[in-house]
């Protein structure tokens, strides 16, 4: 479990890839003080197992599927990225519940700088953008933050000069790939209702649905 909170960037040093098979070598500082094998790390919002490690670099595998379901296929030696270690039951929560589990990725849209604030739209397919209200949360690369506005297909965030001076988000243009993690809660929402009130689990929620359930 992470809290969408980056720690440090890192930088890409080695990736070996063999068809949907990918191994990455990864400098860091921060997340390498007090590693283990075997621990987890998020790298741009996708949960990883170090399988080696040195005082400056970290290893890990990368299934396929995730090869083929994150943008982590597009990284490559001198790729910035998002680092934080798995949370920890004494720390501090300053983000919100991530899992590490990327639900799908989006395509920044357009990315306006509005005084000391920088506006991204990211472009999402519906099974993405039904879990997604205004001033709720979400994960994009990792990075814990609030939707300032949700459309027919896409999102809008609003970053502050400190995210994106501590992340990778603010070297992000348009046409640019990010993982994307929806809000938890609202996905274990929908799983309930959909089970007790739709025949079809696999039915998408509605605005009338939800206000007719007392949901808004």
């Amino acid at each position: 479990m992470f809290t969408g909170i980056i720690e440090e960037v890192g930088t890409i040093k080695d990736v070996r890839q063999s068809g949907d098979e990918m191994v990455m070598v990864i400098q860091a500082k921060t997340v390498l003080q007090d590693v283990q094998l075997g621990d987890s790390i998020s790298v741009n919002g996708v949960c990883l197992t170090v399988t080696e490690f040195t005082d400056q670099s970290f290893e890990v595998d990368v299934m396929p599927e995730t090869v083929r379901a994150t943008s982590l296929r597009g990284l490559s030696s001198g790729s910035k990225v998002n680092l934080e270690r798995a949370m920890s039951a004494n720390g501090r929560f300053g983000g919100h519940f991530v899992s590490g589990h990327v639900d799908g990725t989006g395509t920044i849209l357009s990315k306006k700088k509005d005084h000391n604030a920088v506006y991204y739209r990211i472009g999402v397919s519906e099974n993405l953008r039904k879990y997604m209200i205004e001033k709720g949360s979400v994960t994009v690369d990792g990075t814990s933050l609030t939707i300032f506005s949700v459309d027919e297909g896409s999102f809008t965030i609003s970053i502050i000069p400190h995210t994106l001076d501590e992340t990778t988000i603010g070297r992000k243009n348009v046409g640019n790939i990010v993982n994307i993690e929806c809000d938890m809660v609202g996905k274990y929402i929908e799983h309930f209702i959909s089970k007790r009130y739709l025949k079809e689990p696999s039915s998408s929620l509605t605005d009338s649905f939800l206000a007719e359930h007392g949901f808004k």
